[in-house]
């Protein structure tokens, strides 16, 4: 008489259909079964070039040209990747040239809200989301009419680098979309910081927050609705 075939799936595999994270990936005798392990370094291998991918600048330049905004690109003063991983306190310093082209910019009536978007911890997140967010955020904020400035794209940026850039363009609110550190399974993922009167020494206390947007996570429309509410109580209640 022919035995059954003996069924080794995971009781748990069908809640992977409800998460990206790593779970009932089974097992071999003691060990993870090779598929899992040849999806892990895949995962890890998207995690490192997202990393250390350098922002296309001239696709995000096209990218946010139907919001009708004014752009500038800037730096820090991190000249690579490899430098910006080794020295995040030059990643929240601009540039003494960016700093003279945001100061130039400054002389126009003051701003209500300056949007940033910086390539941080992956270049990926914010060239895939980050315009796609902004189409969707900026209209609502038409709605109430309030003075929105020029787009700031800033590479090998960190989230304190928007203090100065704020400062510079005498903001009244800086929001600031930035690639996050990639997960294993997320190297796509966009934060989004607020601050109240930007300024050199802003405490991370002081921001307010938006994390994971990305379509597997946070989706666009919902993370839109969200950063719009926050902008319009920080600018009614000036704090963040």
């Amino acid at each position: 008489m022919t035995k059954p075939p003996i069924n080794h799936q995971d009781p748990w595999a069908f809640l992977r259909r409800y998460t990206n994270a790593r779970i009932a990936l089974g097992h071999a005798g003691g060990s993870v079964p090779t598929k899992a392990i040849l999806e892990f370094r895949l995962a890890h291998a998207k995690a490192r070039d997202a990393v250390y991918r350098a922002l296309d600048l001239d696709s995000m330049q096209i990218s946010l040209k139907p919001l009708g905004l004014a752009q500038h690109k800037v730096r820090s003063k991190i000249e690579d990747r490899t430098h910006y991983l080794q020295r995040p306190d030059l990643g929240r310093q601009l540039h003494p040239d960016s700093l003279h082209i945001l100061q130039t910019e400054s002389a126009s009536p003051k701003v209500d809200i300056v949007f940033v978007i910086a390539d941080g911890l992956s270049a990926l997140a914010v060239e895939q989301h980050a315009a796609a967010l902004l189409l969707e955020v900026i209209p609502l904020l038409r709605q109430q009419d309030f003075n929105i400035g020029p787009i700031i794209v800033a590479e090998q940026a960190r989230v304190a680098l928007g203090d100065e850039i704020g400062a510079a363009l005498q903001a009244r609110l800086l929001v600031m979309l930035i690639g996050e550190r990639p997960g294993l399974s997320s190297p796509d993922s966009v934060g989004v910081y607020l601050t109240w009167g930007p300024k050199p020494g802003r405490m991370d206390s002081e921001r307010n927050c938006i994390s994971n947007v990305r379509p597997d996570g946070l989706p666009i429309k919902t993370a839109a609705h969200k950063l719009h509410f926050l902008i319009k109580q920080s600018l009614h209640r000036q704090l963040s």
